[in-house]
């Protein structure tokens, strides 16, 4: 099963057709999809202290999310680049889902100052962007600051190594030319990352 989240606020943007175009791709390939639209699920991102313990309680919807997170054999998250980072719903999905004990864990002895063992199962994960910031500005004035995020302190951490990403931009004067090209590259992209042996 591969776990697709999908995080933009306004249905029918190039984050929906991004995420529509994976899924079908993924499907085409044999795969079951998880599929979550998190601000069409209305998912509460704020981190409650109740839940920041390992075994702290979990509501039923975020049980969910961890249960399909740690069962999932691939990740896609599709979401604009706003100010270098995830939407905030994201960022709260992260907070509440990779969870001590579910996405990674600290080595016995080590009292949470140490680096964590990754304990996701997915072999592969994929994030799409999209940004109306050029690459060459991106890179050269804030340092690609959503690289670092995923590849490092998100999927790094969690143990999952084979990480992939795609920035579209920049969007806002993008032609309905270019955006059918970047589909097919969407659709490629993924085929090549989550192809079944």
């Amino acid at each position: 099963m591969i776990s697709l989240i999908l995080c933009h606020p306004t249905p029918g943007s190039f984050n929906h057709a991004i995420a529509d175009r994976a899924r079908t791709a993924l499907e085409a390939t044999g795969h079951e999809v998880a599929f979550h639209d998190l601000y069409a699920e209305r998912f509460a991102p704020v981190l409650p202290g109740i839940e920041v313990a390992r075994d702290g309680f979990v509501p039923d919807f975020v049980a969910r999310h961890c249960n399909e997170i740690a069962e999932a054999s691939g990740i896609v998250v599709v979401h604009p680049n706003w100010w270098g980072m995830p939407p905030a719903v994201l960022t709260g999905w992260v907070d509440r889902v990779m969870r001590p004990g579910l996405a990674y864990e600290f080595l016995e002895g080590d009292s949470g100052e140490g680096v964590p063992q990754g304990l996701l199962k997915a072999s592969s994960a994929l994030v799409f962007n999209t940004a109306n910031t050029s690459f060459e500005r991106e890179a050269q004035v804030f340092g690609d600051p959503l690289e670092r995020i995923w590849k490092d302190c998100v999927f790094g951490l969690c143990g999952v190594n084979d990480f992939h990403r795609r920035t579209f931009s920049v969007v806002v004067t993008s032609t309905p030319e270019e955006r059918a090209l970047w589909l097919d590259e969407v659709d490629a992209t993924v085929r090549r990352v989550f192809a079944k042996n």
